[in-house]
């Protein structure tokens, strides 16, 4: 990404409109931007899915599924890991680790991100 004295600063809203693990999807100049909240801390992605340009941004959230192995590595089922959020693209599919914005399985594959910042109360996507 560019250096932030370069990008300007666009307010999206209060910070209480975006719980924890939740989203805001805000329209903004041409782009569509969807702002996630993880942990406490703000992920910003262009709406759009590099497989096939879905609207990423919009799709289900989901914590990721992990193998139960236990000492023997033996296999005893799934759980989920509600440590690492995904966002599943509606169109096909693809999911994306929310706080890297990479795809789960081909890791060259990533959402466009955006630098976020929340300060005084107010959420600014920097464009």
């Amino acid at each position: 990404m560019a250096e932030t004295s370069t990008k300007t600063a666009v307010l999206v809203g209060r910070s209480e409109i975006i719980p924890e693990k939740g989203r805001l999807i805000v329209d903004v100049d041409d782009r569509t931007i969807g702002i996630f909240r993880v942990g406490d801390k703000l992920y910003a992605y262009e709406n759009v899915c590099p497989h096939q340009g879905g609207p990423a941004c919009q799709g289900r959230i989901v914590p990721r599924v992990r193998e139960n192995i236990d000492e023997q590595q033996l296999a005893h089922g799934m759980r989920f890991d509600e440590d690492e959020l995904h966002v599943v693209c509606p169109w096909h599919g693809a999911e994306y680790k929310i706080t890297t914005g990479q795809h789960v399985t081909v890791p060259q594959m990533r959402l466009h991100g955006f630098d976020v910042e929340e300060r005084d109360g107010e959420i600014y996507v920097l464009v």
